[in-house]
């Protein structure tokens, strides 16, 4: 019916043509007849000719009833027209349950909770009562950013209105609990569900699992997993996701590696982001060997996420040439690269020694996104760093200035080296100034060598000056440094009974106490 009559408002021009051409068949035109057309318009998505044809029906004199009314609603509220919904609302002249819970809906997906609470409040003065589905939708909605008092509220008016608590409530709640960091909390409330006669499933226990996990906690998560186990509630796909995911962080690649083989014997196939979370994995443990086995046990449609794992694999397993072979690969099926394919493919042609391409590259990706994120500077920076283009890397640099690209810590940092090294002390020491109004800080091995450096130049003041920054930015004095210092300003080594200033500087207590 919505191509039909859709091809009809096409074909008359608008709602009063259609009525006009069904009088001239013979037609009466009822109020009836506007109804239908909203109903069609309105399941069509054709917001305008809603509007229109609501119009028209006033026009002909007719009054528009309340599912009239809540068909313009749910419109306004779709168009985000919010003031101009809810005035409409308060002057419905009857509303009913559907007028108030068409308003909640739309106010919870717009994360309007504000509103949706005056709507709540006006409904039940009006003696209506929210339905057990629309309590659990606004429960999610505050779940979904945290608001766990205000989940706990909507709990309470269940409670007090005798609502039942269903499963997905409580693993509403458990969620919410876990975001909040309150996981044992969480895990006590998972056992009050089995008290009251409610089993948890798969979906409730899996947010608490990952919680626990990310606690370092694997006994007690590995023990829900078996507790659902002799339930008869096997792990479905997302929890075997997180634990692929979370067991590979911690280091127990054999384990993810496990999880991943036993989708085979389960029967489930993987997506995406299983994808993703085993290629991360496999190159974290180093086990490059089973990616090509992996990839033809599980052939899936690769997205982009998954395209940027197999270019972060291809560079950690030390093929950068395949990198950029598969960048081209991707690009020629229709893949638009993002922030990390520029990055892996810019280290990848560093790391060929291919710097004048890089360049070329480089600048063709600033050319086609400016607002490129700050690593992709950072790679080219180091890399013409590394390839001793130093006056390069400083005109990139310069040049980044200029035209306000982001540039992050490290990439100061590098630029800070560059300039040292190449004997330019003053301005290093100047950048780092620059940096520090920025609430930027040189990381433990800029500092030091810029401590080395001065006193290697013999510059007494400016290595005073830069152990006292390290000082008051707790920053660790390495060995070589120290020795430095020590060789070239022994006057700055105070004796060794005096106190030490800092726990981080447990080696040369002496230099660190002798500034101030």
């Amino acid at each position: 019916m919505v191509n039909i009559v859709s091809e009809l408002t096409r074909k008359c021009g608008s709602v009063k043509g259609i009525i006009l051409g069904l009088e001239t068949t013979g037609c009466v035109t009822r109020a009836q007849t506007f109804l239908l057309l909203m109903r069609i318009y309105w399941c069509g998505g054709m917001h305008d000719m809603v509007f229109e044809t609501f119009d028209e029906m006033i026009k002909y004199g007719y009054v528009p009833n309340t599912y009239t009314r809540n068909i313009l609603l749910d419109v306004l509220f779709k168009v985000k027209l919010l003031d101009v919904a809810l005035k409409f609302l308060e002057e419905t002249p009857s509303p009913n349950f559907l007028s108030f819970n068409i308003a909640i809906c739309n106010l919870c997906k717009l994360n309007n909770f504000i509103d949706m609470k005056q709507v709540v409040r006006l409904m039940m003065r009006k003696g209506y009562y929210m339905n057990p589905e629309t309590y659990v939708m606004i429960m999610d909605r505050f779940r979904k950013f945290s608001r766990l008092k205000e989940a706990l509220q909507v709990l309470g008016m269940m409670i007090t209105l005798g609502i039942p608590v269903s499963v997905n409530v409580w693993g509403i709640l458990i969620d919410c609990l876990c975001r909040s960091g309150q996981v044992e909390y969480a895990a006590f409330l998972l056992g009050k569900m089995g008290e009251v006669g409610v089993p948890p499933n798969t979906i409730v226990c899996t947010s608490l699992i990952k919680s626990f996990l990310e606690c370092g906690e694997l006994r007690k998560a590995f023990g829900i997993v078996g507790m659902l186990e002799s339930k008869g509630c096997l792990a479905d796909l997302v929890l075997r996701n997180v634990l692929i995911d979370r067991l590979s962080k911690m280091g127990f690649y054999e384990n993810a590696l496990e999880v991943f083989l036993d989708l085979v014997k389960q029967g489930l196939m993987p997506d995406v982001y299983t994808y993703s979370s085993i290629i991360s994995t496999v190159c974290l443990s180093k086990e490059y060997v089973l990616l090509p086995w992996i990839s033809s046990v599980f052939p899936i449609q690769p997205d982009l996420v998954v395209c940027n794992s197999l270019l972060s694999y291809f560079c950690k397993a030390g093929i950068p040439r395949g990198t950029v072979e598969f960048c081209n690969d991707m690009m020629q099926r229709g893949f638009i690269p993002d922030k990390y394919s520029y990055a892996a493919v810019l280290s990848a042609i560093c790391r060929l020694g291919n710097i004048q391409e890089a360049v070329a590259v480089y600048h063709g990706i600033i050319l086609s996104n400016a607002n490129v994120d700050a690593v992709v500077h950072t790679i080219m920076i180091k890399g013409l760093l590394k390839s001793g283009h130093f006056n390069a890397a400083m005109k990139l640099y310069k040049q980044a200035v200029v035209n306000n690209f982001r540039l992050d810590v490290v990439s100061y940092n590098l630029i800070v080296e560059g300039l040292m090294r190449s004997g330019q002390m003053k301005e290093a020491y100047g950048l780092s100034c620059q940096m520090r109004k920025m609430d930027m800080a040189l990381n433990q091995h800029v500092y030091n060598l810029m401590l080395t450096e001065f006193c290697r130049n013999r510059d007494f003041k400016m290595t005073k000056v830069v152990i006292q920054e390290m000082l008051d930015r707790y920053v660790e004095l390495e060995s070589h440094a120290y020795k430095t210092v020590q060789r070239i300003f022994p006057e700055c080594i105070p004796p060794s009974d005096s106190p030490r200033h800092s726990s981080d500087a447990k080696d040369t207590p002496g230099l660190m106490a002798s500034v101030g």
